[in-house]
């Protein structure tokens, strides 16, 4: 078992696997150069290929006795054109174009839309893109067989090319049958993240909540104008929130985006939710060892703005320089946490605590790390909660989470700040102290003379029973005497 010393960064960074990351090897350099989870992309691959991946990520937590998250992102309802005569065709700019409900294959006045929950759905004046927003089509009129249009910006049009509705609420479930059988598999090689592609309204959180059947936290994927409209409803049901740029950035104006993202972030961050933000952050990475300067202000962007965790997909996954992504990634967020104006500028959101003993002393972690020189928050937690309520106050120090569930502990992994640890549980005050120290001192935070901060809840096990803080002082042979 090898010993990797504690990260020194409270962002964490989210690696998607792929092609070029999974071989066991290439995750193991991953890991060491910063990646704390590993996302599993559901919407290519197999489940046979996937399974080997998680087995070999599973495999980096037995050598590195740390737990890693592994995070399922299931593909989602993806709208996307039929077929055409000669595999693509050229849309006129400013021609007509329809979309119907003829399987035949297409050409470049019309494409077969096997999607029948649209027609009769869209009204005139209503956008829809096609190809990531390449092309753009404004519906004209539309009945029950189809859906004629104008082309403001036409182009080449290929098979299977996906279709985005901005501005209409599309009445398909946020679950297809794929991604059932994808939840399926992803829960039976547990999964601690589910994302949910395409969520339109709270309503989509519940079937995937059910079939999940209690395994795993759920993270909302919002990416859609709609999600947007509800996102109070939708973080208040999710565990988790993603900002996922890539769909969101087609049907939004560009310029709409980046006080979008704030605005999602902050809306998690007061719910005391992690918040992941994804896609593109470093995409030139995916041919370039260097990412561009405007990339790396992106990341910084999202660390200031306090985000859990950044994302990386295309650049891990396919790109030619998988690592160097990773290590330049760890780079920007540190030299980011070692500004001095950091901890102030992601605490310019006001996190007030709810009025439970719980946030009070939660809230009272951040105060006294900021006036006595604390090392660590050392947190006990059977369910994680206790340890989302200590990073939502963004305390100055790290928390150190101790748990006796496995599953909590590589859930907590994806957690602003958190260095999670699996132990026995606990059953009195006195061996609470003296095993937060054994730890602290085991793990790299803090040494002879350090102080910590102890929270956790007396009767110990109950789960929501956080009623304790104990500032404590350690003394250096500790570890000692009981290892001995």
């Amino acid at each position: 078992m090898q010993k990797l010393d504690p990260r020194a960064r409270k962002v964490k960074i989210l690696a998607t696997t792929g092609p070029a990351s999974r071989d066991p090897d290439m995750l193991r350099r991953l890991f060491k150069a910063g990646a704390d989870a590993f996302r599993v992309n559901m919407s290519h691959g197999d489940h046979a290929t996937h399974a080997e991946t998680i087995r070999a990520i599973r495999a980096l937590e037995k050598e590195f006795a740390r737990p890693i998250t592994v995070f399922c992102d299931l593909q989602g309802p993806k709208l996307r054109v039929g077929e055409f005569k000669d595999g693509q065709a050229v849309i006129r700019h400013s021609g007509h174009f329809t979309l119907d409900r003829n399987p035949e294959p297409g050409d470049e006045t019309r494409v077969h839309l096997p999607h029948p929950e649209l027609f009769g759905l869209l009204e005139k004046g209503q956008r829809l893109l096609i190809n990531d927003g390449k092309i753009r089509l404004r519906v004209i009129k539309a009945d029950e067989s189809e859906i004629l249009c104008s082309a403001e910006v036409g182009g080449v049009i290929s098979n299977r090319k996906g279709v985005n509705v901005p501005d209409a609420e599309v009445p398909i479930p946020a679950l297809t049958e794929k991604d059932r059988k994808d939840l399926a598999f992803a829960v039976e090689q547990g999964a601690d993240w589910i994302g949910l592609s395409f969520v339109q309204r709270p309503e989509d959180l519940a079937e995937a909540r059910k079939l999940m059947g209690g395994h795993g936290a759920l993270c909302a994927k919002i990416e859609k104008p709609m999600a947007v409209r509800r996102l109070d409803e939708i973080v208040e049901l999710a565990d988790g929130i993603m900002v996922a740029r890539g769909d969101l950035g087609v049907e939004l104006e560009p310029q709409e985006v980046p006080p979008l993202q704030k605005k999602i972030v902050n809306k998690a961050r007061t719910a005391g939710k992690p918040v992941i933000v994804a896609t593109q952050m470093l995409e030139s990475m995916i041919e370039s060892p260097a990412p561009t300067r405007a990339e790396v202000s992106d990341v910084a962007n999202a660390v200031y703005d306090g985000a859990d965790a950044v994302m990386l997909s295309a650049e891990t996954a396919a790109g030619e320089w998988p690592e160097e992504a990773v290590t330049i990634m760890d780079k920007i967020a540190t030299q980011v946490e070692r500004d001095d104006a950091y901890i102030e500028r992601v605490r310019f959101l006001e996190t007030p605590p709810d009025r439970t003993t719980a946030d009070a002393l939660a809230h009272a972690c951040m105060t006294i790390a900021d006036t006595v020189a604390i090392e660590a928050v050392t947190v006990f937690t059977g369910t994680g909660s206790t340890a989302r309520r200590v990073a939502r106050e963004r305390p100055s120090v790290p928390m150190l989470v101790l748990t006796p569930s496995m599953a909590t502990a590589r859930r907590v992994a994806l957690l602003w700040g958190a260095h999670a640890v699996v132990t026995k549980d606990i059953g009195s005050f006195e061996e609470m102290i003296a095993k937060g120290k054994r730890m602290a001192l085991r793990h790299g935070f803090g040494r002879a003379g350090s102080k910590l901060i102890a929270l956790a809840g007396v009767p110990f096990g109950t789960p929501g029973s956080t009623n304790l803080l104990h500032v404590v002082t350690l003394v250096g042979n500790e570890l000692e005497k009981h290892e001995g």
